[in-house]
């Protein structure tokens, strides 16, 4: 099992720790513990380096199988098993996927707020991404009046905090139908969630930023139509925090 050390501070960026597997064909090592993130959410993996006496290697890929965490390197040799190394996330990239993860929720409580809907899809790159809603219709005004209730939540700076909820206390919160929390296999015991104070709270596995006010700000660059039903949102991060 690999240690998730982004679970609990998605702020931390250079670890150490151990190789616990070595798979030398696939040019890939397993860690006991990690910073980096695997995909997962529509969130991507991380990228950076891992460093084991050599200097630094890049990460090309990252990826959760069963309960341990692969991280795919571009190292001509790799080491053995139980050697020790350092990690380094690349910060910029992962700061501004977890502004726009952030941003992604903030939206997804909006909606709510305004349809009582859940979202039926999703996807994000460092900067940009998008939410699909079971609506009927969608029109560019309907995504200004989006744009202009996202920035409000986002300038009123609520705390977004990591919660671990135990499996039977999450299925009975009412607060997390959003994300259809019994589709969840049962064995993940307890769930993490991600509360957006007074806003939006879900179970979530990915990065995010501790404070709405930390996104900056969003625009809307986009609203179509998926097919009946199936309404798509774009947005972008398009302001540095303070």
């Amino acid at each position: 099992m690999t240690e998730e050390l982004f679970a609990t501070d998605a702020y931390l960026r250079s670890f150490e720790a151990a190789i616990t597997e070595v798979d030398r064909d696939g040019g890939r090592v397993a860690l006991a513990r990690t910073a980096f993130y695997p995909g997962g959410g529509g969130q991507p993996h991380d990228l950076g380096t891992l460093d084991w006496g050599g200097g630094p290697v890049n990460v090309t890929r990252v990826k959760r199988e069963g309960g341990r965490i692969w991280h795919w390197v571009d190292a001509p040799e790799l080491p053995g098993a139980g050697a020790g190394l350092a990690g380094e996330i690349d910060w910029a990239r992962r700061h501004l996927l977890m502004r726009t993860h952030t941003a992604l929720h903030v939206l997804c409580g909006v909606v709510w707020g305004e349809f009582a809907i859940p979202v039926t899809g999703g996807n994000m790159e460092p900067g940009s991404g998008r939410l699909d809603f079971p609506l009927e219709s969608i029109s560019a005004e309907l995504g200004k009046r989006l744009e202009t209730r996202i920035n409000e939540e986002l300038a009123a700076a609520r705390a977004v905090v990591v919660e671990f909820l135990g499996r039977d206390a999450a299925d009975a919160d009412p607060a997390l139908i959003r994300t259809a929390a019994n589709l969840i296999p049962r064995e993940i015991d307890p769930l993490r969630v991600i509360d957006i104070v007074g806003l939006d709270k879900q179970a979530d596995g990915g990065t995010h930023v501790a404070s709405t006010a930390e996104v900056g700000a969003v625009r809307v660059t986009g609203t179509e139509s998926k097919g009946k039903g199936n309404k798509r949102v774009r947005i972008q991060v398009v302001d540095a925090p303070a």
